[in-house]
C-alpha cells in the first residue's frame, strides 16, 4: 500500500533513523544547519533520529532531496544503488548501505541550489505576503514552483504544513539575521547592540516586510492550532530572552540603568509589534501614516527613556 506524505514511517530496528544519520553527516554541517535546510523542528529531527519519534514520508522525502539520494532508499524499500546512480555507497562489496555520496547522485531536473522544499517555502513565503495565507491555494505554489500539486505534496502534506514550514523558515531567517548584523556592526557595548536588534525588527526591505506579513497570518493562526501556537511560543520565548539578555548586559556595563529585564523585553516587544503592524498597515494604505523610520524613531524614545542610563525616566 502507498504511503501517504503526512504517514509516520514504521523504524523499530531504528534502520531509517541510521539512514538518515549517514545522510546528515555526509552533509557536512551540524545536525541543527541540516533541519534548517530540510524545513524542520531540530528537536524533531534529534527525537527521530534517537528512536523517540518517527519520521513521516514527507520528512523523508525533504531529507532525501537534501542529501541528494534516493527517498525509496531512506525508506528501505529500494537497494543502495539505483539505474539512475548510486545514491549510496556499500562498503566493501557488503551489500548494507553507507553513508550517501551526494556528488554521485545528479537529480533531474535542476534545482536552486537550496533545493526543492526550500524552494517551495521560499515562494510560499513569498505567495502568503502578497495575498495572505487563506488566499494561497497549493496550485498557487506549485506554479510558482514550476511543478505540479503532487511534488508539493511530497514534501508537505497539506497547507498546514506549509504554513508551519514558511513561519519556521522566517524564524530561522531571523536568527541568523540577528547573529551575522550584530556580527558585522561589531557593536561594542549593549546599547549598540539593542540598536542593531530594533533596527532588524523594523520592516524596511522586501525581505523584512515579507517576514513581519507572515508573522500576521502565523497571529490568527496561532490561536487555532497548535502547531503554530507551538512555534510562535517557541519563537516569541527566544526573542524576549534574547533582548533581555542584551538588557542584562548593559547594566552591567553600566550603559543600561538597573530594570527587570525580563519585564523590559516583554514590554519592548509588545512596541514592536504594535508598530510593525501600523507600518505594514500605512504601506497598504498609501496615504501616510507610520512610516519605518517613525517606528524605529520611536522604539530609540522608548530606549533612551526607559534604559539608558543617566537619562530623565518618563515619570
Amino acid at each position: 500500500m502507498r504511503q501517504t506524505a503526512g504517514e509516520r514511517v514504521e523504524d523499530s530496528a531504528g534502520e531509517v533513523a541510521e539512514r538518515v544519520r549517514k545522510v546528515v553527516e555526509a552533509s557536512g554541517c551540524t545536525q541543527r544547519e541540516f533541519a534548517r535546510r530540510i524545513v524542520m523542528d531540530p528537536s524533531k529531527l534529534s527525537r527521530s533520529l534517537s528512536g523517540t519519534r518517527r519520521f513521516t514520508v514527507a520528512e523523508l522525502a525533504r531529507i532525501a532531496d537534501a542529501g541528494e539520494v534516493d527517498a525509496g532508499w531512506l525508506l528501505g524499500s529500494r537497494p543502495a544503488a539505483r539505474a539512475a546512480g548510486a545514491g549510496a555507497r556499500t562498503p566493501g562489496g557488503a551489500g548494507e548501505a553507507a553513508a550517501p555520496s551526494p556528488a554521485a547522485a545528479p537529480r533531474e531536473p535542476a534545482l536552486p541550489s537550496a533545493g526543492r522544499p526550500l524552494q517551495i517555502v521560499r515562494e510560499t513565503v513569498r505567495l502568503i505576503a502578497e495575498h495572505g495565507f487563506h488566499a494561497v491555494r497549493v496550485a498557487d505554489i506549485a506554479a510558482a514552483c514550476d511543478t505540479s500539486t503532487a511534488a508539493i505534496h511530497y514534501h508537505f502534506p497539506g497547507r498546514a504544513e506549509l504554513l508551519e514550514a514558511a513561519v519556521r523558515w522566517c524564524m530561522d531567517e531571523d536568527t541568523a539575521s540577528r547573529a551575522d548584523r550584530i556580527a558585522e556592526a561589531g557593536a561594542k557595548d549593549a546599547a549598540a547592540e539593542l540598536r542593531e536588534l530594533l533596527a532588524l525588527q523594523t520592516p524596511r526591505t522586501e525581505q523584512q516586510r515579507r517576514q513581519w506579513l507572515v508573522w500576521l497570518d502565523m497571529w490568527a493562526e496561532a490561536a487555532r492550532s497548535t502547531a503554530i501556537g507551538r512555534l510562535h511560543v517557541d519563537y516569541y520565548r527566544q526573542w524576549r530572552t534574547t533582548v533581555a539578555e542584551v538588557i542584562r548586559r548593559g547594566i552591567a556595563q553600566g550603559v543600561f540603568r538597573e530594570v527587570d529585564a525580563e519585564f523590559c523585553a516583554l514590554r519592548l516587544t509588545a512596541l514592536i509589534d504594535g508598530l510593525a503592524s501600523q507600518v505594514l498597515a500605512s504601506a497598504a494604505d498609501g496615504e501616510g501614516g507610520t512610516s519605518p523610520d517613525d517606528m524605529y524613531t520611536a522604539l530609540l524614545a522608548y530606549v533612551r527613556t526607559e534604559l539608558l542610563a543617566g537619562a530623565p525616566t518618563a515619570d
